[in-house]
């Protein structure tokens, strides 16, 4: 089985609640994303997908993915899907970097291996564990109010993760985590993410001032340093996640203790190969992680039901359904959310079927 084609296409997707707001004012109401087809010659194609967050977030942006792709898809012509080390190799040596660009590719060969060996991507990774991945949901940054009640809003609909976007004015982030943190209930669960938001000597404040709230602190400051020093100075459990890009920070992480969890981004990685290998190595290390990606639609919660539902129960913090946030459905047989929880598809693959009325015209085709 050989690569003979790896297409793409562009796909806007609008949010339901109209914006996504998050520290330094950054802001998104309409997410590019790239559907990634990679054809084989036995008639065998699969689908990856990868939506950045926004040019402002990590150091990726949705035209960087199709330029990319024209970049690096010619150098993997005939090259066997299945063999995703290998692959892996060849992305690293054509294109340096940019792991985001490979992503798409690596997950449309999963897709591609399961299909090819009738299972679901989820058992190919490890096996399934438990019945469904539990999810949080990510609470746009606005006044303390106005979170404190889409909260009570999203708990009704059974979630009990909630991931509060803070890294604002500090006075403001503290009613903010207090007024939220009072709608949950005993077991419930509450992030604040700074997505790097905060200066040091504002998380400092931070995490002092809400020193008797059930709350985890999240990726406080931009840098790695940064963050571990506010993280010496709070008793609260403490999640990173942008500095962790990949293998050597997770390590050089795990020897300062600089986490209680870490988030896995599948494209902030590479795919699904490399995130597996991370995953697998946070395992070993007993350390707890969200899995889950930057954004997306129907493709890039597929791929991240079967990262999640692949990885054992105790060390799966939680979980993100992208697809219930935006107005657009891409594919068919994507996971549903259902009273706060997802499931993996048992079907070959990763399960999905490309909805090619809503993708449109091809904006890459390399063959």
């Amino acid at each position: 089985m050989k690569i003979s084609r790896i297409f793409a296409h562009r796909v806007e997707l609008p949010l339901h609640e109209g914006s996504y707001k998050w520290s330094g004012g950054k802001s998104v109401s309409v997410f590019d994303s790239t559907v990634i087809g990679v054809e084989t010659d036995t008639g065998l194609v699969g689908y990856g997908e990868v939506c950045p967050l926004g040019p402002f977030y990590l150091p990726a942006y949705a035209d960087g993915v199709r330029s990319g792709l024209r970049e690096l898809a010619p150098h993997l012509l005939g090259f066997d899907p299945r063999e995703l080390a290998k692959l892996n190799y060849r992305m690293d040596a054509a294109l340096k970097g940019h792991a985001y660009v490979k992503s798409g590719i690596d997950v449309a060969c999963w897709d591609i291996l399961g299909k090819a060996t009738g299972l679901p991507v989820c058992v190919l990774m490890g096996g399934r564990f438990g019945d469904a991945v539990r999810l949080y949901r990510a609470i746009s940054q606005e006044s303390p109010e106005q979170m404190a009640r889409k909260v009570a809003g999203y708990r009704a609909e059974g979630y009990t993760r909630f991931q509060l976007k803070v890294g604002g004015d500090p006075d403001t982030d503290i009613e903010r985590i207090r007024a939220v943190r009072a709608m949950l209930l005993p077991g419930d669960r509450l992030v604040a993410d700074a997505n790097t938001g905060w200066t040091q000597h504002e998380a400092m404040r931070v995490v002092r001032a809400v020193s008797d709230v059930d709350v985890y602190i999240e990726q406080p400051c931009l840098t790695y340093e940064e963050c571990l020093a506010v993280r010496r100075h709070t008793n609260h459990p403490f999640v990173l996640d942008e500095n962790v890009d990949g293998l050597d920070m997770l390590l050089r992480a795990k020897a300062d203790l600089a986490m209680d969890v870490v988030n896995l981004k599948i494209s902030k990685l590479g795919g699904l190969t490399k995130t597996k290998q991370v995953r697998d190595l946070c395992v070993s290390m007993g350390i707890a992680m969200t899995l889950e990606d930057s954004w997306g639609g129907d493709i890039t919660t597929a791929a991240i039901a079967h990262l999640a539902h692949s990885t054992p129960e105790e060390f799966r913090f939680t979980s993100t359904d992208f697809n219930s946030y935006v107005t657009v459905s891409t594919a068919s047989g994507a996971p549903q959310r259902q009273q706060g929880f997802m499931e993996a598809s048992t079907l070959p693959g990763l399960g999905i079927e490309p909805k090619f009325n809503v993708l449109g015209a091809r904006v890459v085709d390399i063959a």
